[in-house]
This record gives C-alpha cells, structure tokens and sequence, in this order.
C-alpha cells in the first residue's frame, strides 16, 4: 500500500448564511490543506497521483470567494471544502483543513 500526502496553501474569502456572529460578514483566511491518497497500484510512471495534480485541484480554490463556488443553501466551510477537495482527487481518503491556526477540520471517507 502507498502513502502519500500534498499540502498546499491557499487563500479565499467566504461568509457563512444564517450564520449569528463574525463569520456571516465577508472575511478571508490562508487556508492550509493536506490531502492524503493511499492505493496499490502505481502508474506506469511509479506514481500514485501526481502531486501536480492535487496542487491543480485545490488551487482551483485559490484567490478565490468560496461563496461564488458552492450552492446557495451549502456554506463553504471548512468542512465542506475538505470534503469537495476529497471528492475530486483520484485515491484520496483524507483531507485537513486548517482554516486559521487552532481551526482544523478532518474529513475522511469512510
């Protein structure tokens, strides 16, 4: 079994809907996200996923307001990102997100 891990580094503003408190205004953070794929079989090339790859997909998020990407009645949390992310990565099962510091959210596929 193969193990592998990307972290990358975005930035993006979003606001929380029916939300009481700071997060329902217009905000940004330097998001911090590890993906973790794991699988058996490498391509011909020796590879699990490309790390070029994982950086592509949670680079689309990147200077970006996360409003603008999610539908109307899902707010982009962290948890919601961790989950899209997840979900558009060949092999991965984990993603964090570290929203600020001491804010971190894991999702993993069951």
């Amino acid at each position: 079994m193969w193990y592998i891990e990307k972290e990358v580094t975005i930035s993006a503003g979003h606001h929380l809907n029916n939300y009481e408190g700071p997060c329902a205004n217009r905000h940004g953070h330097n998001w911090k996200i590890t993906v973790y794929c794991r699988g058996e079989k490498l391509n011909s090339l020796g590879i699990l996923v490309d790390f070029r790859d994982i950086k592509k997909a949670v680079s689309f998020f990147d200077h970006k307001y996360l409003n603008d990407l999610f539908p109307e009645d899902e707010n982009p949390t962290a948890e919601n990102l961790a989950r899209r992310i997840c979900e558009s990565i060949p092999y991965c099962y984990k993603v964090k997100v570290i929203e600020q510091e001491g804010s971190i959210c894991e999702y993993v596929k069951d």
